[in-house]
């Protein structure tokens, strides 16, 4: 069994009366991530894990910010692409671990909703993500809540 590992890094500015998409899921909150899809920076770092595990570049490569196609475009479609790209090439996930930088709002009350739409795009049992919380104690711009940023791992195999 061939087993690879990848690394995914995203980071979005938060801007005020913006909705806020993370882990699959919309959050209350006055500020919401910016970007040209609908900026969820969980799933775009789990993008990128899954793709670099697997050698397929990065989600900037698969669905450019230039393109009017991924303009507004739900995340877990992008996701959904991803596992199809990688499951292609024969892989499966081992499973993902992944921490969201964040000052506000809390986020482990949400973890088993972002969890099951994680799961269930990805066809995984939701025991295979991890998904961590942590402030960055009032430091950087995530500490003056002027954007998130969130990493994670991804194991895949191919039998």
């Amino acid at each position: 069994m061939k087993t690879r590992i990848g690394f995914g890094y995203d980071v979005h500015q938060l801007v005020e009366g913006t909705p806020f998409w993370l882990g699959g899921i919309l959050l209350e909150h006055h500020s919401g991530a910016k970007g040209h899809s609908d900026a969820d920076v969980l799933i775009h770092t789990i993008c990128d894990a899954l793709l670099g595990a697997a050698n397929l570049g990065d989600i900037g490569f698969h669905f450019p910010d230039t393109s009017t196609e991924f303009k507004g475009i739900d995340s877990k479609i992008l996701l959904a692409k991803v596992m199809e790209l990688i499951r292609k090439e024969g892989y499966e996930i081992g499973n993902i671990d992944s921490t969201i930088c964040l000052e506000k709002p809390k986020i482990n009350p949400h973890v088993p909703a972002m969890k099951k739409a994680l799961a269930d795009v990805m066809n995984i049992p939701e025991d295979d993500i991890s998904i961590k919380a942590t402030t960055n104690e009032k430091l950087g711009y995530v500490g003056r809540e002027e954007g998130v940023h969130a990493y994670a791992v991804a194991l895949i195999f191919k039998k």
